[in-house]
């Protein structure tokens, strides 16, 4: 009798952890795990294990499959049941080759699925690794929102995942709870703005919602009538999609209004009818709210009830900047660097000494090649700041105010181009074997 209880037991386990599509939690009695992440330029990277094999991937609302970047990463995968496809995304250009690779093994800690779909891109023009400064091999978003509830915690740089059938909302007074509506496996939401402080009315929009946009908000120009081109903006690159550049105007609006929460002077990107091509073929969708509004809030998404819950963790006033150089700075490799190494001499004086009781020196007795980052210039803005000053694409950085440039991380050099209007850069360049000097004010043009 023993015998035969204990085994249903390990059929029903069995049947709950084997049989969900998705993922799911280990044991019946799994209600919650956390997991750290990174956060580089306003987006998610965590680590998610694919067929035993442990990886580092953008957890990215905004997408309705599971892509991995690098066949490299892939070779020691033993993907499963592969046959060729095609992906299109933004951008202006043609869809990529991808294998399509099915019933692959997903972890993330007690959490798993058996089930899931990976597409593989067969020449990774997207490159997102040296966008970012670090490692990336994918994106993944509705495969595992679609079965648990997720809480992004931006402040402290956790991810808590929540088994559904045990997930109790918190007693929260100044939380506020949205309805999510699905087009194609992606969640959009609803929100107001007003683009102009001329206009009297709110424009009611819907957006999708995207954690893998680092911007704060995109709009479609003429997705409705009373959404129109801005007055002051400025042509800029806006990132990289999967279907190539995505190009556009960057703006101010008047306000953005999410339920209660109101949002003064947000940035706003417009892009481009070519690169926003596919993404208007949802008539209903307006735009898209991105990670630079998100990370203000304690981020709920309950895919399985259709909601997203938000509590305000951060300002509203500040940190809409933008980048104001026009440089487009990407990872480029690592070389070696010599560098020296300095010993030390602890020199004692008696009591009648006039220096302090215990003196230091320090000199350098030999010296090492490390390895350091390499930083170079991938696009430049047309007009800019560093357009006008003679940089070009391509170039490579060896330093930035007068810093090397290998003792900058990319966030720190994202940030630098950030900081404030007017402020001062000196670069040092090498352009073939070329060494060029140049400097620039940052602008700020919105």
């Amino acid at each position: 009798m023993k015998k035969t209880t204990l085994l249903l037991f390990f059929l029903f386990l069995s049947c709950y952890f084997y049989g969900q599509k998705g993922f799911g939690f280990y044991g019946v009695n799994e209600k919650r795990q956390e997991v750290r992440f990174k956060f580089v330029n306003n987006l998610i990277v965590f680590p998610l294990t694919i067929n035993g094999k442990e990886l580092s991937f953008v957890l990215d609302t905004g997408v309705n499959k599971t892509i991995l970047f690098s066949l490299l990463a892939s070779d020691s995968l033993g993907i499963n049941n592969v046959e060729r496809a095609a992906l299109r995304g933004l951008g202006n250009g043609r869809p990529v080759e991808a294998l399509l690779s099915r019933n692959n093994t997903f972890r993330i800690k007690n959490m798993t699925s058996n089930d899931q779909t990976l597409y593989v891109i067969l020449e990774d023009k997207f490159d997102l690794s040296s966008k970012m400064g670090v490692t990336i091999h994918g994106i993944i978003g509705y495969n595992l929102f679609r079965h648990v509830i997720v809480k992004i915690d931006y402040n402290k740089r956790k991810l808590v995942f929540y088994n559904p059938r045990y997930f109790e909302p918190e007693d929260c007074k100044k939380c506020e709870t949205f309805p999510l509506t699905f087009h194609r496996n992606k969640p959009y939401i609803d929100a107001k703005v007003q683009l102009d402080d001329t206009d009297k009315d709110l424009i009611d929009v819907r957006l999708l919602v995207d954690s893998g946009g680092s911007d704060a908000l995109w709009l479609f120009e003429n997705s409705k009538e009373t959404i129109k081109p801005p007055t002051k903006f400025f042509n800029d690159v806006l990132g990289e999609g999967l279907s190539g550049t995505i190009y556009g105007k960057r703006s101010r609006i008047s306000r953005f209004v999410l339920g209660g929460y109101r949002i003064q002077k947000p940035t706003v990107s417009y892009l481009d009818t070519l690169s926003s091509f596919n993404a208007r073929k949802y008539k209903a969708r307006h735009g898209s709210l991105g990670g630079n509004i998100l990370k203000r809030f304690k981020v709920w998404i309950d895919y399985p009830n259709k909601r997203m819950i938000l509590k305000k963790a951060g300002s509203f006033k500040s940190g809409f900047n933008y980048n104001m150089s026009g440089i487009t700075v990407v990872y480029n490799g690592k070389t070696l660097v010599k560098e020296a190494e300095q010993s030390e001499i602890k020199l004692y004086g008696g009591s009648n000494s006039q220096t302090s009781s215990m003196d230091q020196l320090n000199f350098v007795t030999s010296y090492r090649y490390v390895f350091r980052p390499v930083y170079k210039i991938a696009n430049i803005v047309p007009g800019s700041p560093a357009d006008e000053a003679g940089l070009k694409a391509g170039d490579i950085f060896m330093s930035i105010n007068s810093q090397p440039a290998f003792k900058y991380d990319l966030e720190h050099i994202f940030g630098l181009f950030q900081e404030r209007d007017n402020k001062r850069i000196w670069v040092k360049v090498k352009r073939g074997i070329e060494v060029l000097k140049f400097k620039f004010r940052l602008r700020k043009e919105i």
